[in-house]
C-alpha cells in the first residue's frame, strides 16, 4: 500500500505516473518534483522521471488491499491526459468498480475530457470525481464538473494562488482548500480562503482546509480560524 501525507485521503494507487502542465497551478508541480527525486534514487517505476508512463503491472492492486479505505488515484499525473487510452481509463474504472469496498478519489485539471468520458461511461458509486481550480481562469472546470454523472463531485482549491471570486457551487459535494507548498510556493492570503469558505457554507457543502502551504508547509500548520477544518461528505467519513 502506497501511504500518503495527503490529509483529505489514506492512501494513494498510480497506475500511471508523469505529467504534463497546463495551466498555473502547475508551475510548481510536488509530482515533478517527487518524480525526479525518486528517479534519482534508483526507483524503477520512475525511470522515465515525469514522462507519462502506464503501469500495466499494478492495475489491480487496489483489489489486494482487503481493508477498506479512501484512495486518491494517480497522486503523480492525471487519469484524463490526453496521453491515456481510453482502454486504460476503462481498465482503471473497471478496478474501481470492482473493489467496491473501497473509497476512490479521481482529480483531473483536465475537465474537458472528463466532460467527453462522462458521455460514454458510467461513473462506479463507489467514486469521488473532482477538478483543480486554483485561479479565476479555471473556474469553468466547475461547470464541466457539475454537468457529469459523476456520483460524488468535488472542488480542490490548490494550489490557490489568487481570488477566485463567485462561485457557482451548485450540485457540488465536497470543497477543499490548499496553499501551495515547497520550493518557490506562492503565498495565499486569508481572504482567498475565507472567500470560499462562505460559499460553501452557504449551500451546507462539506469544507476541508488542507494546508497554508509556504516552503516548509509545517509551519503555517492548518489552522483556519482558530480551529481544524476537516470536513467531508457521507461516503468520505471514515477517513
Amino acid at each position: 500500500m502506497a501511504r500518503t501525507t495527503i490529509e483529505w485521503t489514506e492512501c494513494s494507487w498510480n497506475p500511471i505516473t508523469g505529467c504534463t502542465k497546463i495551466s498555473a497551478g502547475c508551475e510548481h508541480c510536488y509530482a515533478e518534483r517527487m518524480a525526479k527525486r525518486l528517479k534519482a534514487m534508483g526507483q524503477s517505476r520512475y525511470s522515465n522521471g515525469f514522462d507519462l508512463t502506464l503501469h500495466n503491472d499494478i492495475l489491480d492492486l487496489p483489489l489486494r488491499w482487503r481493508k477498506p479505505r479512501s484512495i486518491f488515484v494517480n497522486s503523480m499525473s492525471d487519469l484524463f491526459h490526453k496521453n491515456v487510452p481510453d482502454s486504460f481509463v476503462d481498465k482503471v474504472l473497471s478496478t474501481i468498480r470492482e473493489a467496491e469496498w473501497h473509497r476512490f478519489q479521481l482529480l483531473t485539471k483536465r475537465a474537458e475530457r472528463l466532460a467527453l468520458i462522462d458521455n460514454y461511461i458510467e461513473w462506479p458509486s463507489n467514486s469521488m470525481i473532482g477538478v483543480t481550480v486554483e485561479n479565476r481562469d479555471t473556474r469553468d472546470r466547475i461547470d464541466l464538473l457539475r454537468a457529469t454523472a459523476a456520483p460524488i463531485k468535488f472542488i480542490s482549491f490548490e494550489p490557490l494562488i489568487s481570488p477566485v471570486g463567485k462561485l457557482d457551487l451548485r450540485g457540488i459535494d465536497w470543497v477543499i482548500v490548499g496553499g501551495e507548498s515547497g520550493p518557490g510556493a506562492r503565498p495565499m492570503d486569508v481572504s482567498w480562503v475565507l472567500e470560499i469558505k462562505r460559499q460553501a457554507e452557504r449551500l451546507d457543502i462539506p469544507f476541508f482546509f488542507k494546508q497554508w502551504g509556504g516552503t516548509i508547509k509545517k509551519r503555517r500548520g492548518r489552522m483556519l480560524e482558530g480551529q481544524e477544518w476537516n470536513e467531508v461528505p457521507t461516503m468520505v467519513a471514515g477517513i
